[in-house]
């Protein structure tokens, strides 16, 4: 014989499923409202998804996007400062891009708090790098979320022309 057990949640919520059936509580659903009419859930975000292939392996990859130096050099000498580890804080370009490494493993992933100098102080977005080995190339799969909003154009041309084309170069080199 199976014995059921009343818990206070299941209770709470059996009631309040009871009381919205009656019209006499509010649903669930009420929660859920528009943000632009005072509710919790926004549904505003942006976010960029690319994928780049390089030719490198993952290690020299890694080490190009977490090495002081060899980033410097991407980046043309701009001032560069890079930690590698997780918490450690970073800036790129002459401090026009700054934030903390949030996770890295080595050869396969770096996921960033990141920002731009002009945002709004404690305003992060997360930017995530896998990489993945296609041969005896890498593919960057690459996401950039939680940045203000009316900015994915301006920073999806960003990456493209401050990453992606200057470390192709890179390893060309």
């Amino acid at each position: 014989m199976t014995q059921h057990r009343l818990t206070r949640r299941s209770f709470s919520i059996a009631l309040t499923s009871l009381l919205s059936a009656f019209g006499l509580a509010p649903s669930v659903a009420a929660f859920r409202s528009d943000p632009e009419e005072g509710g919790e859930i926004l549904r505003t975000a942006e976010a960029i998804h690319q994928e780049v292939v390089l030719k490198a392996s993952r290690k020299r990859v890694y080490e190009a996007l977490t090495d002081a130096e060899q980033f410097r050099k991407i980046s043309k000498g701009a001032e560069t400062k890079i930690s590698r580890e997780p918490g450690g804080p970073f800036s790129l370009f002459g401090k026009a891009i700054a934030g903390r490494q949030l996770d890295l493993v080595p050869g396969e992933r770096i996921v960033q708090a990141w920002r731009a100098n002009g945002w709004a102080p404690g305003d992060y977005s997360i930017a995530r790098f896998e990489l993945k080995e296609q041969g005896s190339d890498t593919k960057i799969i690459f996401d950039h979320t939680g940045f203000p909003k009316g900015q994915a154009e301006h920073l999806a041309d960003g990456w493209k022309q401050h990453y992606w084309g200057p470390l192709a170069e890179f390893f060309v080199s």
